[in-house]
């Protein structure tokens, strides 16, 4: 059996965006990736809305938190990506030089005002880019493998 792909998802708060890549990852490629997620300035809860509609979407919720990104400093990662733009702009420190990174910019839908529907809409765009991006990752490393 092939060990897991260790993937660190890094946002500011580690509050929405990190989180559903962090869930997406561990459930939509259960046994490719094996993900966690920080942030640099953890908003210390998980926004309400991020675990609404990853429970609409039959995702885990139970056991997430917002932690700092410091609470990693003892494993090593195949790839670090940040996910909001701000994140990717900050000094990262420096147990994390080693580990590749990459950014997947994604917009907050937190932040996304209106009626049900559009801040449902903003948040499932999200998470389905994330899973394609996350879908691409496992093209490029089973590629790289040769499986």
């Amino acid at each position: 059996m092939v060990k897991p792909f260790n993937l660190l998802f890094i946002c500011t708060h580690n509050r929405c965006r990190s989180v559903l890549a962090e869930v997406i990852a561990n459930t939509q490629f259960e046994g490719v990736f094996r993900a966690f997620s920080a942030g640099s300035q953890p908003a210390g809860e998980i926004h309400p809305l991020t675990l609404k509609f990853l429970a609409a979407r039959g995702l885990p919720t139970e056991g997430l938190s917002s932690q700092s990104w410091d609470e990693f400093a003892d494993q090593e990662f195949d790839l670090v990506v940040t996910v909001c733009d701000s994140a990717a702009n900050e000094a990262c420190p420096l147990w994390m030089s080693d580990a590749p990174r990459a950014h997947w910019g994604m917009p907050d839908p937190s932040r996304v005002t209106g009626d049900e529907a559009a801040i449902e809409t903003a948040f499932y765009t999200v998470m389905d880019a994330l899973e394609s991006q996350l879908a691409a990752l496992q093209r490029e490393l089973l590629k790289d493998t040769g499986v």
